[in-house]
């Protein structure tokens, strides 16, 4: 069973159609409880760093989401799912993150004289650092998929890095390190390349972890 974590944002039902549609048993769930009987966790999130923390702790997820990870279970953070992993984010100041990850998280504005539209909504290339992360197989490289956010990850330890995209910077579009992936991206919305890259997730329940 994989379990979704639902703490009011995110595009669930979409996440968990995606799944399905690969054979998976894909359960919506805010128990702190599901995180640790499930076989794998996924981490979705659409909105604001500061509020998304609030309700993960509000809702007793967050020390859930942490032995989660430490279990050794597959772990798939998507876009917000994916910030909320690192100690910051400069769109909530003062406001930790989960500290699963070393780094921050930094806004597109923050470039100065950013040269395009924020947020950055729409279709954009892979660039893979890491070929051998397990969520690449079978997706080539410059594979198109789809983004939806203001801000991105800059991660502390270059080596989590797996892959990157360009739009108007260079930024860290997905980490892996162990048992634990994370995507700016929406693999849920990026048509065959999203499905190859959850059908890859599904085929680590059980199989060696990522080394960086």
């Amino acid at each position: 069973m994989i379990a979704i974590v639902n703490y009011g944002m995110g595009n669930l039902r979409s996440v968990q159609k995606a799944l399905e549609h690969l054979g998976a048993t894909a359960h919506i769930t805010s128990d702190p409880a599901d995180l640790q009987a499930a076989d794998a966790v996924v981490l979705p999130g659409v909105g604001a760093f500061g509020a998304a923390m609030q309700r993960l702790n509000e809702a007793g997820l967050t020390d859930a989401l942490r032995r989660a990870i430490e279990t050794g279970k597959p772990f798939l953070g998507i876009c917000l799912g994916l910030q909320l992993l690192f100690e910051s984010s400069s769109e909530s100041p003062g406001v930790a993150g989960l500290g699963i990850l070393k780094g921050r998280v930094v806004g597109f504005a923050e470039t100065p004289d950013f040269p395009l539209r924020i947020p950055h909504m729409g279709w954009s290339r892979l660039r893979f650092v890491r070929h051998d992360c397990p969520l690449w197989r079978g997706v080539p490289d410059g594979a198109y998929v789809y983004f939806v956010h203001s801000y991105y990850p800059a991660p502390a330890d270059e080596p989590l890095i797996t892959a990157y995209c360009d739009y108007g910077v260079r930024f860290a579009c997905a980490v892996g390190v162990g048992n634990l992936y994370a995507v700016q991206f929406h693999p849920e919305k990026s048509s065959d390349t999203g499905l190859q890259i959850l059908r890859n997730f599904l085929a680590l329940v059980g199989a060696a972890p990522c080394r960086p």
